[in-house]
């Protein structure tokens, strides 16, 4: 027999390039349920695949429960085009469920579940990368999240191509030998930079395998090699200047604001961490800089319960 509830419940939904998080929520926030799959990203996956992805988990994530969700809020790459806002929203009204839905940009979640209500900036790195922040006026800003083939510096996916770059370039003796060689040759299981290519034209490698390779790089700047010194210290003027642009357009520089760092590098990678923490503070004095602790889905879960309470407060790009 399904278990019933009569109470308000709201959903959270947390979809990435590599993986995707549903949490279902009772009234008052608290967790009820957590559902897990894989990445729900338009430009990686495409529509069909979101669609299967979000359903599934939605599915899981209610279980044996008779619940109709009140407000569901759902972050993804991509929600601020309209084309990928419509495309979405069709996704959701085909699922089901009749609540009312918010769509909102993944890094909005993640900065309402590090600094609830409070102006600041996310810098969000994983496959790929995005700033984005709000002031207490209800404006919104953002840099970057143009995508692996236009942007997204920064991210694991734009590390991962960098070191493969390195090993190249090293083969090519435009570049200094380095210990990324021996460490991708060794990851990829073949014995000649040349082979590479075959692994990322012939199997068409996906962002989030290239973006693994984020965790090499760290390994070989532990050992002080000189191409990856170079790449993380390249990606963490990228993001510094990310959201810096962010801060800078927001008028929070000079403001107590909080910089909130989110997404898988910070793990990959601790040394981008302690970079960003160190240079963010010299730049935006009065700030406060820490690692997102909280899942991103509980971002979407507050925001969720706002709408269901009559609406959630959606900050409004200024430009």
């Amino acid at each position: 027999m399904r278990e019933r509830e009569t109470m308000i419940h709201v959903m959270g939904i947390d979809a990435g390039g590599t993986k995707t998080s549903c949490l279902l929520a009772d009234g008052e926030g608290r967790i009820v349920s957590r559902a897990r799959g894989p990445g729900a990203n338009l430009q990686g996956a495409g529509e069909l695949q979101v669609e299967k992805v979000l359903h599934e988990l939605m599915d899981e994530a209610l279980g044996d429960r008779e619940i109709v969700p009140a407000a569901i809020c759902l972050g993804i790459a991509g929600a601020d085009r309209q084309d990928d806002h419509a495309m979405v929203r069709s996704i959701m009204k085909r699922i089901g469920f009749k609540a009312r839905v918010v769509v909102v940009n993944d890094a909005l979640i993640a900065l309402e579940s590090g600094a609830p209500g409070e102006p600041g900036v996310v810098v969000v790195s994983g496959t790929g990368s995005i700033a984005y922040g709000r002031n207490a006026a209800g404006q919104a800003a953002r840099a970057g999240g143009w995508g692996f083939v236009l942007g997204d510096e920064g991210s694991g996916y734009w590390i991962g191509r960098a070191a493969l770059r390195a090993v190249l370039r090293a083969a090519d003796y435009r570049g200094p030998k380095t210990l990324l060689t021996p460490m991708l040759l060794e990851r990829f299981q073949v014995t000649q930079p040349q082979a590479l290519l075959r692994e990322v034209y012939q199997h068409s490698m996906k962002p989030s395998v290239i973006g693994g390779l984020a965790s090499s790089v760290q390994g070989a700047f532990d050992a002080g090699d000189e191409a990856a010194i170079g790449i993380l210290r390249a990606a963490a003027g990228e993001l510094e200047g990310a959201a810096l642009s962010v801060a800078r357009r927001l008028e929070l520089l000079g403001q107590p604001s909080t910089f909130i760092l989110s997404g898988g590098i910070f793990r990959a990678v601790p040394w981008l961490e302690q970079e960003l923490q160190r240079r963010l503070s010299v730049a935006a004095r009065g700030s406060a800089t820490r690692v997102l602790e909280r899942e991103p889905a509980e971002g979407a879960v507050t925001l969720a319960l706002q709408e269901a309470r009559g609406g959630a407060r959606i900050p409004i790009y200024q430009d």
